[in-house]
């Protein structure tokens, strides 16, 4: 009763703490006694520290006969550390309600810890641990990976999964993007925990970390937590190169045959990187055609008009050597081919026609007013923070970004338009869709 009474409290203080820093927000650039560089935010309406970091290398890192080395690391991570085994690492987070967690991303290993004050101490030296002296004890290892291995295996059946997992192996074939970051059947029982050490000393290091706190700590203290944390790690990782590479297959159409009552459909082609000029351009198109969920051309087309879907939609994503424009939906079999149709119809018209002038101006009073949900937690604002260290955006970049959005001109977002949906698409559908078969050829 004690624990969630604590775990309730927290999350208040979470939602408390996030409002008030996004109201007031001041980012800090603050550099630990050991020289390792964060951005803080302080708020000291309420007694809570949110973190969050990562570190470059994610499952890029993978060897292709191992794939699932980082995701199941980061599935382990909490499973025991130093000389507490998974049941008394977990009971230490339970008992003083510290949240930790980690994720893997194709380029980034990301990681957060949430924390009342009064257990701060504890907290960091717990994610130390977690992060220097890993145990990955052998009955942790094998339940864990049964537990990957149960999901992946529930996946040979899924058309999100088949459609997905298809489109990146055709996309990227032979590259690290275009293999899953779960790995699969055949790789994740090849997986020991020597790979998992091996991961952990390649990628866990204090060059190329980015870090970032919201809370009520000090920039004096925020940088002795910061060395607790993370300041008995190596100085440099040692890191697989990744190549550059863009997306193959356009033009291609790849369907799955699997006996489901719907189809799933994905699509996608070219992106736009996020240093390019034209990305802010590119941001307000994609949102105009298929990321504006109820607002998109997309979705009134396909699912306000024809009732053909109950939703569709399509974004930017973007990777150190790569970026793309990925979009979906799942329709009945028997009208997978109008629906299909019709997103590559209005893709086309984006692209030789643009945006206009109203959906312009739409688009811009709506990404700048929605852009407060995404800071309206210290979680969230830790997480912002964090990506746009990683995307090399600015310290004022929050500040900054409505006259981004305000000096994109209609000859900008014509110009971008062409630039993303102009070069074809891959599509793959998963399903038994009437009347669509699959085209084009391998490259």
């Amino acid at each position: 009763m004690t624990r969630l009474f604590a775990s309730i409290a927290l999350a208040a203080f979470a939602f408390l703490a996030g409002a008030g820093a996004a109201s007031a927000m001041k980012i800090e650039k603050i550099v630990s006694p050991s020289g390792i560089e964060a951005w803080l935010v302080r708020e000291q309406a309420t007694p809570l520290v949110a973190l969050n970091y990562a570190f470059h290398g994610g499952s890029s890192q993978d060897s292709a006969d191992k794939a699932g080395i980082a995701n199941l690391t980061a599935g382990l991570l909490d499973e025991g550390a130093g000389d507490l085994d998974s049941k008394a690492f977990h009971e230490r987070l339970e008992s003083r309600a510290i949240e930790m967690s980690f994720r893997v991303g194709r380029d980034y290993f990301y990681g957060s810890l949430r924390t009342l004050n009064e257990n701060r101490d504890e907290a960091f030296d717990l994610l130390r641990l977690a992060l220097t002296k890993p145990r990955f004890d052998a009955g942790a290892v094998e339940r864990v990976r049964g537990q990957e291995l149960a999901s992946l295996r529930r996946e040979t059946t899924n058309p999100n999964n088949l459609a997905s997992r298809r489109w990146w192996e055709t996309a990227f074939p032979d590259h690290p993007y275009g293999r899953e970051t779960k790995g699969t059947l055949e790789t994740v029982p090849r997986i020991g925990a020597d790979d998992l050490r091996d991961y952990v000393r390649r990628v866990f290091a204090r060059n190329e970390l980015t870090i970032s706190i919201v809370g009520d700590i000090d920039a004096k203290k925020a940088g002795e937590m910061i060395d607790r944390a993370f300041g008995a790690l190596p100085a440099k990782n040692d890191l697989k190169p990744v190549p550059a590479a863009s997306p193959r297959g356009l033009g291609r159409r790849i369907v799955i045959n699997v006996d489901v009552p719907q189809a799933v459909v994905n699509f996608g082609g070219n992106g736009m990187e996020r240093k390019d000029p034209d990305f802010m351009a590119a941001y307000i198109v994609n949102h105009i055609l298929g990321g504006g969920s109820f607002s998109s051309r997309l979705y009134r087309e396909v699912r306000e008009k024809r009732g053909l879907a109950y939703g569709v939609s399509d974004s930017l994503v973007w990777f150190r050597s790569a970026a793309v424009v990925l979009g979906g939906t799942a329709t009945r079999a028997d009208r997978t081919a109008d629906a299909l149709g019709i997103i590559e119809q209005e893709t086309r018209r984006m692209a030789e026609e643009g945006p206009t002038a109203e959906e312009m101006a739409a688009a811009k009073s709506f990404l700048k007013g929605s852009y407060a949900l995404s800071l309206d937690t210290s979680s969230k604002i830790a997480a912002q923070l964090t990506q746009i260290q990683i995307d090399n955006l600015g310290i004022d970049y929050i500040d900054r970004r409505g006259s981004l959005i305000d000096a994109v001109t209609i000859e900008d977002a014509r110009r971008a338009a062409k630039r993303l949906y102009g070069g074809g698409m891959l599509v793959t559908v998963a399903g038994r869709p009437k009347g669509l078969e699959s085209s084009g050829t391998a490259e």
